[in-house]
């Protein structure tokens, strides 16, 4: 199961790179997004991921190698996703909800959540 993101108005780029850090601080869920999408033709490595989110000043090791989404599936009409490991109860979707809308809040852009 996936959640899917679209995102309106600017800073787009600013708004992945949270939904990222969102992601890797949640290890109920991998990632995607539009600027993974673009460069990767086969998956990543470990120390790739280290490398690609080197930005993180914290990023948990146990999760290198498993915060990237392995189906590579295309965003479509999406700029991301959180791919759950497991089906999220309504619980666990809206503490993605509430982390979603804390940290986009001070950025000042909207987004959309569709949840399948």
């Amino acid at each position: 199961m996936r959640s899917y993101i679209k995102i309106y108005g600017p800073p787009i780029v600013k708004a992945i790179k949270t939904l990222e850090m969102i992601g890797v601080n949640m290890p109920e869920v991998c990632i995607w997004n539009t600027t993974l999408e673009t460069m990767m033709t086969v998956p990543m490595t470990e120390a790739e991921e280290a490398s690609y989110f080197s930005w993180i000043e914290e990023l948990p090791e146990k999760r290198c190698g498993k915060i990237i989404s392995k189906s590579g599936e295309k965003t479509g009409e999406y700029d991301f996703y959180f791919e759950w490991f497991k089906n999220p109860n309504n619980e666990e979707l809206n503490k993605l909800i509430e982390k979603i809308d804390e940290r986009l809040a001070p950025l000042g852009c909207k987004y959309t959540i569709t949840t399948k």
